[in-house]
This record gives structure tokens, C-alpha cells and sequence, in this order.
């Protein structure tokens, strides 16, 4: 059981990474947005808009690093699900989930014929 506990881990781990992309996302957004409706105002200085704009990137090179931790990470947790699937695949008879499936099914129109 231990491994499991790793593996619910290295989950969290790539749920964080996601919920950090989110985030740094929508911050990048609103600085373009900012960049623009500064270049809008006729009193800013063009320095401010390439200032804006320099941090827009900077945040840009910050999101593209997260995006490929998260290509790297992603695949080995896709393994592992892919893995788990294919261990059960094996040892459960689909004719014992048929006839659940159907039980369930009678079950239901029995319930809905009263």
C-alpha cells in the first residue's frame, strides 16, 4: 500500500501543477489586458507599454516551463492509470459485470412499472 500512497502524491502533485496553470493563465490574460488598454491611454509613455509588455513575456516563459513539467509528469501518471486498467481488465470477468448490469437494468424497470 505504500506505493499508492506515492502515487496519490505524485497526483496531487500534477493537481497543484494544473491549478498553477490555471492561475498564472488568467494573470496572464488580465496583464494583456493591461498592456492594451495602457497603450490606449494617449498620456502613457511608450516605455510602459514595452514594460508591460516585457512582463507579459516574462509570465509567458514562466507558463511555458509549467506546461512541459506537466507533459513530463502527466505521461507517467497516464502509464500508471493506463497500468491499473489493464490489471483489472485481467482479473474481473466481464460476465460477472454483465450480470450485474443486467440485475441492475431488471431492477430498474421493475421500479418503474409500479
Amino acid at each position: 500500500m505504500p506505493h499508492r500512497k506515492i502515487v496519490e502524491q505524485y497526483y496531487v502533485d500534477i493537481n497543484n501543477l494544473t491549478d498553477l496553470l490555471s492561475k498564472l493563465v488568467n494573470s496572464y490574460r488580465l496583464l494583456i489586458g493591461g498592456a492594451g488598454e495602457l497603450n490606449t491611454i494617449a498620456l502613457a509613455h511608450k516605455r510602459d507599454v514595452k514594460d508591460a509588455l516585457k512582463r507579459v513575456n516574462e509570465l509567458g516563459d514562466i507558463i511555458d516551463n509549467v506546461i512541459k513539467v506537466l507533459d513530463c509528469s502527466s505521461f507517467s501518471y497516464m502509464d500508471y492509470c493506463k497500468l491499473k486498467a489493464q490489471i483489472l481488465e485481467s482479473k474481473i470477468q466481464v460476465q460477472y459485470i454483465e450480470s450485474e448490469i443486467d440485475q441492475e437494468l431488471e431492477f430498474e424497470n421493475d421500479n418503474n412499472k409500479k
